[in-house]
């Protein structure tokens, strides 16, 4: 069977096309003496009284948008149907990841995509880079969720204030979408909550909760922090269907080789980023743990397919083992069409 990497499938993003105006200093906001932005600087507020969350925003990195799950042991928040359907995605490479097919993210979209947001008394708007024409709608005019929705792709979303805190409920989410890239799924019973809190002029804190009974035994919640992007601006995306192959977007999970418990046992531990293309950590995390649970290596909450004794297949990123002449680590290099990312072992 012919087989690609298995990265392709994961990577192939939205085409970013040039900017007029990536450069052009952002009008009105505080800036220190030598005319950099002040983002230490005091929050802005509306006449309403409100924080004012106005401007172009970017999460920091996070390994998030590409699995929500970073530990094996916390997977089993996900019902046992739910985990059988990533592993059947897992096993196809991904094929039908809605991202690689010019489909919307979905609810997980905020937690990597840089987006503009808008707002107003009534209506908070958010501007997504990450896709043309696409964006949400936030009412803040005291309407309630609709009780029979239409699904949709990015869901209904309302808000109310507590305090200084935005927060979103957002329900009516088809079940097309993924939670994450690695596939973990959600049903049409899928609720999202949303906190924001501005902090400062440049910093954002950011909380979300994925609640769905139907693939969910608990609600998943995760923070991050969010950073105001100035004197840039976002580019247009486009997704052009006709890049993607889908007949040779498959594979199989089953390994080229078997290694023994105390070849894998070696590979063991957690690694830091120290160089290479920062889309690696940017998509993958700047920490990865691999652990040996019941014969399997996994690189965090990920199988990894032996393919030699010391290359890997995985669905972020093929994973290598660099040995010494003493047979230990010393290095861990995951690949993906953008470059190679250089992890060490932490001691």
């Amino acid at each position: 069977m012919q087989r690609i990497a298995i990265t392709a499938a994961l990577l192939l993003l939205p085409v970013s096309l040039y900017a007029q105006w990536l450069d052009f200093p952002t009008p009105g906001i505080p800036r220190t003496a030598d005319g950099k932005p002040n983002l230490t600087a005091h929050e802005p507020r509306t006449p309403e009284g409100k924080p004012d969350l106005s401007g172009i925003w970017q999460p920091e990195i996070n390994p998030y948008r590409f699995d929500l799950i970073q530990d094996l042991k916390d997977e089993a928040i996900f019902r046992p149907a739910a985990q059988a359907v990533l592993m059947e995605r897992i096993k196809d490479f991904h094929r039908d990841d809605p991202v690689t097919n010019c489909l919307p993210t979905g609810p997980s979209e905020i937690l990597n995509a840089m987006y503009r947001i808008i707002q107003t008394p009534t209506m908070v708007a958010l501007l997504y880079e990450s896709g043309t024409g696409r964006y949400r709608q936030i009412y803040v005019d005291g309407r309630k969720l609709p009780k029979d929705p239409n699904p949709t792709w990015l869901g209904y979303s309302v808000g109310h204030w507590e305090g200084d805190t935005l927060v979103v409920e957002s329900a009516g989410f088809n079940d097309r979408t993924w939670l994450d890239r690695v596939g973990h799924p959600h049903s049409e019973k899928l609720r999202v909550t949303e906190r924001f809190r501005r902090v400062d002029f440049g910093h954002m804190q950011f909380q979300i909760t994925y609640d769905d009974p139907e693939t969910l035994t608990k609600p998943l919640s995760l923070s991050l922090a969010m950073n105001y992007a100035a004197d840039t601006d976002m580019l247009e995306n486009v997704c052009n269907e006709g890049n993607i192959d889908r007949i040779h977007m498959v594979g199989t999970g089953k390994a080229d080789v078997q290694l023994s418990p105390a070849v894998l046992a070696k590979y063991v531990g957690r690694y830091e980023f120290r160089e290479g293309s920062r889309n690696v950590p940017a998509f993958m995390g700047v920490t990865q743990n691999v652990t040996l649970v019941n014969g399997q290596l996994y690189i965090n909450a990920i199988p990894l397919i032996p393919r030699s004794e010391t290359k890997f297949d995985s669905t972020g990123a093929a994973a290598e083992f660099v040995l010494d002449a003493n047979g230990a680590v010393t290095r861990l290099v995951l690949s993906q069409p953008e470059g190679d990312g250089i992890y060490v072992p932490k001691r």
